[in-house]
């Protein structure tokens, strides 16, 4: 992933609203949206290194995107930073887990922020050259991209604000599933500075990324209620073409489909 944005309100009736943009190159194999064999979880799934980007069970809910670094440092044989998803997926004690990987398992990986929901607990870990840290994320509005929680870059405080907009609606998703594909590339002087190089931070500015090799390949919206977990999923090709319809996956809280 590289954009999510989402409501969190750990006391409500619906205690998570997320919606998500997967950027990746059309050329990486991916398996879509679908409930694992083996596994009582359901998400997209890496068939290059076997990990997701999102996924979830009847009562979590995980998400990764990649930390973006002017000199990235990756270690040698690093590990794909997808096994985390399962992993917190399936940890006994996802809180316990979470401290031991920002302590000093997440050097072993290349920099990522992850996302992490059990029951009414929400954290989020980061993973940088310059530092590591993990925290419980407060109730409210948040958006995370390429940098730390809440950075303000022009496609997080967009999607921010649409999701913003959204929850007065109906039913959110009907506002969110075109916020997401907005293609509208940030001014020069409003662009983050990672060291990629201005045509390359403009390119990737927009909340949805029109790219004939690399660009946004899914688009995933989640509903996290008291009584069950649903995850949609829109699959995009080259140049933004949808390449399916709609996939929408559940899990109760009984853990039924």
């Amino acid at each position: 992933m590289c954009l999510i944005v989402f409501d969190w309100q750990p006391e409500a009736e619906i205690t998570l609203r997320l919606a998500a943009n997967r950027d990746e190159f059309y050329s990486r194999p991916t398996q879509a949206l679908h409930r694992w064999p083996n596994a009582e979880l359901i998400g997209g799934r890496d068939l290059l290194a076997g990990g997701s980007w999102l996924a979830a069970t009847h009562s979590r809910v995980a998400a990764l995107t990649n930390v973006r670094e002017s000199q990235p440092a990756t270690p040698p044989d690093a590990p794909s930073r997808g096994e985390l998803v399962h992993q917190a997926l399936t940890a006994d004690d996802p809180g316990r887990w979470l401290e031991t990987l920002a302590s000093r398992g997440a050097r072993r990986y290349a920099g990522f922020n992850l996302l992490v929901m059990s029951g009414n607990q929400l954290w989020t870990l980061h993973h940088s050259q310059h530092e590591t840290c993990c925290e419980s994320v407060a109730p409210g509005l948040h958006g995370l991209s390429n940098a730390k929680l809440d950075t303000p870059w022009p496609k997080l405080i967009h999607a921010r604000d649409a999701m913003r907009l959204a929850l007065n609606a109906p039913d959110w998703r009907t506002e969110m599933r075109p916020a997401m594909s907005n293609t509208r590339q940030a001014p020069d002087s409003e662009l983050p500075a990672t060291g990629m190089g201005r045509d390359r931070e403009r390119f990737l500015s927009p909340l949805f990324i029109e790219g004939q090799d690399y660009g946004t390949r899914a688009t995933t919206l989640v509903t996290v209620s008291d009584r069950s977990v649903l995850l949609e999923e829109q699959r995009f090709g080259p140049g933004g073409v949808p390449t399916g319809p709609i996939t929408r996956l559940g899990v109760s809280a009984a853990g039924q489909s």
